[in-house]
């Protein structure tokens, strides 16, 4: 049978507007996402399941706090059906660029979105928080409906797959905040002092008892002075402190200085191993998730300075000399 000539120009229009609606909006498509951190990226990737395809801006070893956005990076946020960020000053130089971004598209800075009283000031930014709440599985798992919500908002019919995603992986989170609360109590008191490159792990020596010295600030872009390294070398060699912590994204040049300036003193200091700190390991590794990074640290935390851990840590799954 042969068809009308106006019956192909209404299949035709029909046609060409399915092409030129939003991802989601066509059968099957997946909800593109494009997340800044490794941490936020994982979180979505888990709770958005086989309904998302999440593109991470910063990999393996990057530092969010002087990443700039590149051309690509912006190509895709601008295509993307939702973008997340931390927030919280954690991405001081995209910031100006997602507020842009938030006036056209769906953007939601999931740190922002905690209770205030959960988080730490710091005198230097007097008008910022810390935005290393990741560091604690306990604060991390109140971002979870966050991102939930976000989803949904973007893909309205995932909402219970979401919802169900999202109950599965809070209790995975929690799971290795209860390990983490276990291995870290094993620590003798004494030795509970965290040395590292900078200012990361305060919510974790909050919530686990451990004094926290960074020698940069909150922000690697902040310097550190000959004065600051001379400082903690002192308290080293006073306060017998035996190991000290390089990150994964953070040169290790300070870190060794201080081992250095505690050997001139006649004290032995050694590296306890590599933390990871504002992004996560490599990619497609156990390490490369959140649950994995949070066990590294716990385990390598607690097994160089003196507490009991299993060496591949919660489940086994951690690399070997890890």
């Amino acid at each position: 049978m042969r068809m009308k000539r106006r019956e192909i120009l209404v299949m035709g229009a029909g046609a060409a507007a399915a092409l030129a609606l939003p991802g989601p909006a066509r059968a099957g498509a997946r909800l593109k996402i494009v997340a800044t951190t490794g941490m936020i990226a994982d979180a979505a990737s888990r709770i958005g399941g086989d309904a998302v395809d999440v593109r991470g801006l910063m990999g393996p070893g990057v530092d969010p706090h002087s990443y700039r956005q590149t051309r690509t990076d912006i190509v895709a946020m601008t295509k993307a059906d939702l973008v997340l960020w931390h927030g919280l000053y954690l991405e001081a130089q995209m910031e100006d660029f997602f507020h842009k971004l938030a006036r056209k598209g769906h953007v939601v800075a999931v740190g922002d979105a905690l209770p205030r009283e959960l988080l730490l000031g710091h005198a230097d930014y007097e008008d910022k928080f810390d935005p290393h709440v990741w560091m604690v599985p306990e604060i991390w798992a109140q971002v979870i409906p966050v991102i939930r919500d976000a989803l949904s908002a973007a893909l309205p019919e995932g909402a219970a797959d979401f919802a169900a995603n999202a109950e599965a992986f809070t209790q995975e989170v929690t799971r290795v905040g209860t390990y983490a609360g276990a291995v870290l109590a094993t620590v003798p008191e004494q030795s509970r002092v965290l040395v590292t490159a900078h200012d990361a792990f305060n919510y974790f020596g909050r919530a686990y008892g451990f004094e926290v010295l960074g020698i940069q600030g909150i922000s690697t872009e902040s310097e550190a002075g000959l004065n600051r390294i001379g400082e903690l070398v002192e308290l080293l060699v006073t306060r017998d402190v035996g190991a000290v912590f390089v990150e994964s994204s953070v040169s290790d040049r300070n870190i060794r200085a201080l081992v250095e300036g505690a050997a001139a003193r006649g004290h032995e200091v050694v590296i306890g191993g590599e933390l990871f700190s504002d992004a996560m390991g490599e990619t497609g590794s156990y390490e490369g998730s959140y649950l994995g990074m949070i066990d590294h640290n716990m385990t390598t935390i607690a097994r160089a300075l003196g507490g009991e851990a299993p060496e591949r840590g919660m489940e086994g799954r951690l690399a070997a000399g890890a």
